[in-house]
């Protein structure tokens, strides 16, 4: 956890559980309701193991989460970015930024 963009990626999620908190929620229930509810996502996929884990679930895709929780959550995770610095292998993906040439 040394590593700056690991601590950024921490308080990120320690930020999320507060959301998700608020919104009565757990953690995995507030990840799918916001791909569910978000309105730059067409789908959902899960990918529970057990029947426990999807019966944990599954209330998320009955959740609403309003304008002002998603919001919260672009605050903290802005839309198109990633805590995580490019590597070698990662910079040509331009996924924070226009890639080069692009228009």
């Amino acid at each position: 956890m040394a590593l700056p963009e690991n601590q950024l990626k921490l308080q990120a999620v320690e930020q999320l559980a507060t959301v998700a908190d608020d919104a009565g929620l757990t953690m995995i229930q507030l990840a799918i309701a916001f791909v569910v509810n978000h309105p730059g996502v067409t789908s959902a996929i899960i990918g529970p193991r057990t029947m426990e884990q999807l019966e944990s679930q599954l209330p998320a895709a009955g959740a609403t989460l309003d304008a002002g929780v998603l919001d919260r959550i672009d605050e903290i995770v802005k839309p198109a970015s990633t805590s995580t610095p490019p590597t070698p292998a990662t910079a040509s993906r331009c996924w924070s930024r226009p890639c080069a040439g692009a228009s």
